[in-house]
């Protein structure tokens, strides 16, 4: 798997994880990494697009 769609797939994840209402401290978790991954997704340029692994 790429490590765009790596991100992408762990950011679904956490969009579902925030659909089912964490509380307070789950919550600020999910954001925290949601916030990592779109910053990851921000850097990566297209050669950096290679398989994990």
């Amino acid at each position: 798997m790429s490590t765009v769609a790596n991100l992408l797939a762990r950011k679904q994840v956490l969009l579902e994880r925030l659909e089912i209402d964490p509380g307070p401290n789950e919550r600020e978790e999910i954001e925290r990494l949601l916030a990592q991954i779109e910053t990851a997704l921000g850097l990566l340029r297209p050669g950096d697009c290679r398989p994990a692994g």
